[in-house]
């Protein structure tokens, strides 16, 4: 045979061999989306769509018209007005205190430096729940502001905004800290060299290279305060109330679905356009600059200018970080005995049918039966979504992979209860409900830290074992999970803190007889009394000391012996 006719020959063999490749590889993507959809579909989708219709059908007609009636109330306006304006405050004024902390992290070469790093990751992984406790035993009533100088800010916006800087200043720093220490110093250097001042060659150079990231960091910090619950329940008390806390009011005091069910509405309707606009920053980031090798950017601080930095950072840090943190474990101790805490092991036949400190036990086992299950859902739904030459279909459903982080999850909670109550789905009365709820949560977390890494592998690893006869299943098997292990166990690790924390659902779902550690924590909280304070205060405490556990172990998962990941 002559070499033109084996080159023929091959190409033949290559072109039949590719569209039964590919076809095979839709087949099996298809597959891989079947149950992740499934999953959304009966857990997220069906209970929001039950409760939306509950509010809004009468007499089996739909009353569309409430949604302008629910508008045009002055209450609803006020809530939407306070809704928007306390996220613009709480995005402005994190980046203004955590964009030094970024560079800081991001540039400076510093004993502590990674221990400062995983202190300012703490908050992120704690509960809100914990969160507005912990700012309330400072600012609160008899607080440590309280006490000094007979301050109190748990009634006014200062707490809200100071809790939201406080839970969102590691998402600035992480997200444009990380492509900070990645940008090329040479670059501002040059723009020095040609006469440009400190402040010029920042403005000129680095701040446009960074802009991406300050716009995604700026809408995630936007879209968690623009669904705050947690944080405004326990510090805004009756006179602040974002959509979130409004939807739960209306559903659980008020008993006024339709008004529920219109805001549901527009809170979606906002989470989807922040989300938009999200992804449009990550693809812009992604693909607009040219990175180096974070290890080479860092060095010690020059100059009194940056030595100053670091210590005003460092001070930001203990007084907004550490500081919250150490008041509540000192209030949880009382007047420096454990009895808080023993109190925690007796029945009070009131706020539960149960002591609270069975609380722990039932929220770490709903923890892991949430993580087992959003570890299945979201390793399957980021195994779909690996190639990045996808079609609409599928970044569709990677978007709606996002939703649970920014629609309501007060109205999944209760739509569980009117959704999930008839046979085969009757599971009101069942244990599982619970972790299903804490899992929508957690699945976007997974996809988000095994999606990456997925991608990152060589195509050409999968396409050599798939031609050498492997099913789908073993090049899975062979191929990718040895790659992405750790990723899958930090995974796994995000979806348990997370799982720990979720407080919006579980509140309508869990039992009396099986509070979670969130709610028990609320429901104290919201019980007169010193004694119900200082439970709150042990739970709370306990709660942060296992999510901290959680973070060390994220933290060593996350490192190599090189600092990398």
């Amino acid at each position: 045979m002559s070499r033109e006719e084996k080159q023929a020959a091959k190409a033949v063999k290559t072109a039949a061999v590719k569209p039964a490749g590919t076809v095979r590889g839709n087949a099996a993507r298809l597959a891989l989306m079947a149950v992740p959809v499934a999953f959304f579909a009966v857990f997220f989708a069906y209970p929001v769509a039950a409760i939306v219709a509950r509010g809004l059908e009468v007499d089996g007609v739909w009353r569309f018209g409430r949604i302008g009636d629910v508008l045009a109330q002055p209450d609803v306006r006020h809530v939407l007005w306070f809704t928007t304006w306390q996220a613009l405050a709480s995005t402005a004024l994190t980046l203004l205190v955590a964009l030094p902390g970024a560079y800081v992290l991001a540039r400076l070469d510093f004993p502590g430096r990674q221990v400062l790093r995983a202190v300012v990751t703490v908050p992120f992984v704690l509960p809100t729940v914990v969160v507005g406790t912990a700012f309330l035993a400072l600012v609160g009533r008899g607080g440590l502001l309280d006490e000094l100088w007979g301050v109190r800010l748990d009634t006014t916006v200062w707490a809200i905004l100071l809790a939201h800087v406080f839970f969102n200043y590691a998402v600035v720093v992480r997200t444009v800290g990380g492509l900070w220490a990645q940008l090329d110093p040479r670059q501002e250097e040059a723009a020095r060299m040609l006469g440009a001042s400190p402040l010029r060659a920042w403005r000129r150079v680095t701040l446009p290279a960074l802009a991406p990231a300050v716009a995604a960091a700026a809408l995630m910090v936007f879209l968690f305060t623009f669904t705050s619950f947690g944080v405004v329940q326990i510090l805004g008390g009756p006179t602040f109330s974002t959509l979130e806390v409004e939807i739960y009011r209306q559903t659980s005091q008020t008993f006024d679905l339709s008004a529920a069910a219109v805001l549901t509405l527009i809170q979606f309707a906002a989470v989807c356009v922040i989300l938009a606009v999200h992804a449009w920053t990550v693809r812009r980031r992604e693909t607009a600059l040219r990175l180096v090798d974070a290890s080479r950017t860092a060095h010690r601080p020059r100059g009194a200018g940056q030595w100053a930095l670091l210590t005003g950072v460092l001070v930001t840090v203990a007084v907004l970080v550490v500081l919250p943190l150490a008041v509540l474990v000192q209030r949880s101790f009382g007047a420096g005995g454990l009895g808080y805490y023993r109190a925690l092991t007796h029945e009070d036949g009131g706020t539960f049918l149960v002591p609270p400190i069975e609380a722990v036990g039932n929220s770490l086992r709903y923890a892991v039966a949430a993580t087992a299950v959003a570890v299945v859902v979201g390793g399957l739904a980021a195994a779909a979504l690996t190639r990045r030459d996808a079609g609409r279909l599928v970044r569709g459903f990677d978007a709606l992979l996002m939703l649970p982080l920014g629609v309501s999850a007060v109205t999944v909670g209760f739509g569980f209860l009117i959704a999930l109550d008839e046979p085969p789905l009757d599971l009101r009365s069942s244990w599982i409900l619970v972790p299903l709820a804490q899992a929508l949560v957690g699945v976007p977390f997974v996809v988000r830290t095994m999606l990456p890494v997925l991608r990152a592998v060589d195509v050409r690893l999968r396409e050599a074992a798939a031609v050498l006869g492997a099913s789908p299943w073993r090049v899975w098997r062979e191929v990718d999970l040895p790659m992405v292990r750790r990723a899958l166990l930090i995974a796994a690790g995000f979806a348990f803190a997370v799982s720990l924390g979720e407080f919006g659902a579980t509140v309508f779902i869990a039992r009396p007889d099986n509070p979670t550690l969130p709610v028990a924590v609320a429901r104290l909280l919201g019980r007169p009394g010193d004694m119900n304070y200082g439970q709150a205060m042990a739970l709370s405490t306990i709660l942060m000391v296992v999510c901290a556990v959680a973070l060390v172990v994220l933290e060593r998962l996350r490192t190599d012996r090189s600092g990398e990941f």
